[in-house]
């Protein structure tokens, strides 16, 4: 009725409504009526926003870079995002009457391109896209320290590159320098352990033939042990044995010594008597004159003995 209407805005929407081009009510979420004719309403939404940006640029050493990203932003100051932009919308389909909303986003990514431009200009392509984030996090600083945005009525939350790359063509050659790169490193690791391999197995070698040696040594020491065993054991054994025959001459010279004292004959008949206690053990006994001569010494009266020797049998001749 006569062009009354009502109007209910969004909880984060912050609402400033003029009639006849006086400035009536603003704050977040106002719900009021309104006639069609003379009422503008302007909603300036105090959300999280996401806006993405591409560009390219020239990094230090003239190579080409393409910067993909992504940043967040908040409208802080809506009276101030307003006076600049037009946010007035159509309270019947809520849209906005102008496509000044779509250009915040473009200001904002021009100051981050701007600001990312000094970044990347002092940095060489590898350094670029080795550093791409704090590359990033640089720039946001940098926005923030300068308040570039403050005229905006904007605070700038965060900033995120999604990516950095070449051309494809230094793309392929940063490719081929890596791959020929690993494949150096790849064969840089298999000489080492071929070199580790070798030397391994010349320290086995060493070791076995120092082993070796140990053995020479320790058998040639044994061997000298033994020796020196076999030599005091034989020297030990003449020894006992000179000892032996010693004793056995002094038992002997000890026996003998009773018959000093015997006459010759009597020797002669005790010798006679031992070798017929012993005749089963005798083949033939051949006595000479000369052997009795020389026993009995011709004190005798007796008749001189024949030249022919005496022949005694024993029972074995018999």
């Amino acid at each position: 009725m006569f062009g009354l209407r009502f109007f209910k805005g969004q909880p984060t929407d912050y609402v400033i409504k003029y009639v006849s081009g006086r400035l009536r009510r603003e704050g977040l979420g106002l719900a009021f009526y309104y006639l069609h004719h003379n009422t503008q309403i302007i909603t300036v939404p105090t959300t999280t926003v996401d806006g993405n940006f591409i560009f390219n640029e020239i990094t230090n050493n003239f190579q080409s870079v393409t910067i993909q990203g992504q940043f967040t932003y908040r409208i802080a100051d809506p009276r101030q995002a307003s006076s600049l932009l037009n946010f007035t919308i159509d309270p019947r389909s809520r849209h906005y009457v102008s496509q000044d909303p779509e250009k915040l986003q473009q200001r904002i990514a021009n100051i981050v391109q701007m600001e990312t431009r000094g970044e990347i200009q002092t940095r060489t392509l590898e350094e670029t896209l080795r550093d791409s984030q704090p590359i990033a996090a640089a720039v946001l600083g940098r926005i923030r320290e300068t308040l570039l945005l403050q005229s905006l009525g904007v605070d700038l939350i965060s900033i995120f590159f999604v990516s950095a790359k070449p051309t494809p063509e230094v793309a392929k050659a940063l490719e081929a320098q890596y791959r020929e790169t690993l494949l150096r490193q790849a064969d840089e690791a298999m000489s080492a352990r071929r070199a580790a391999a070798v030397e391994d197995e010349s320290k086995i070698k060493e070791n076995e033939l120092n082993t070796e040696i140990t053995l020479e040594q320790r058998r040639r020491q044994l061997i000298e042990l033994e020796g020196a065993n076999a030599q005091q054991e034989a020297e030990f054994r003449g020894r006992a044995l000179e000892k032996e025959a010693e004793y056995r001459a002094r038992a002997q010279e000890m026996e003998l010594a009773v018959y000093r004292t015997f006459a010759p004959p009597a020797i002669l008949a005790l010798a006679m008597k031992a070798i017929g206690d012993n005749a089963g053990r005798i083949g033939n006994l051949n006595i000479t004159p000369e052997v009795l001569a020389e026993l009995l010494h011709a004190q005798t009266a007796a008749p001189p003995l024949s030249d022919e020797p005496i022949v005694l049998k024993t029972p074995r001749d018999i």
